[in-house]
């Protein structure tokens, strides 16, 4: 089952970010499910199956919002070498 959410804006945003209607909401729900993956709420591939993308296109388009593909503590990072 699927659910759907509305979100009201001004009309004037799109114009003011050089975006069209539909280039604006694809972004918007891009960007919270970029955050909702770094917050560590949901995975990379369901949060690219949310806004109809592969995983990898996903991870490529991150940067777009400061969120890293990686986010690791330096001691989370020492393990995974220490295991590798």
């Amino acid at each position: 089952m699927s659910l759907k959410m509305t979100i009201d804006y001004p009309d004037t945003i799109p114009d003011a970010l050089q975006e069209t209607r539909k280039e604006f909401e694809k972004n918007a729900k891009l960007a919270m499910f970029a955050k909702l993956f770094e917050m560590k709420k949901i995975s990379s591939g369901m949060a690219a199956s949310i806004p109809g993308m592969d995983r990898v296109t996903f991870l490529m388009k991150l940067h777009q919002f400061n969120v890293p593909v990686v986010d690791l503590s330096e001691d989370e990072l020492l393990e995974d070498i220490k295991n590798a």
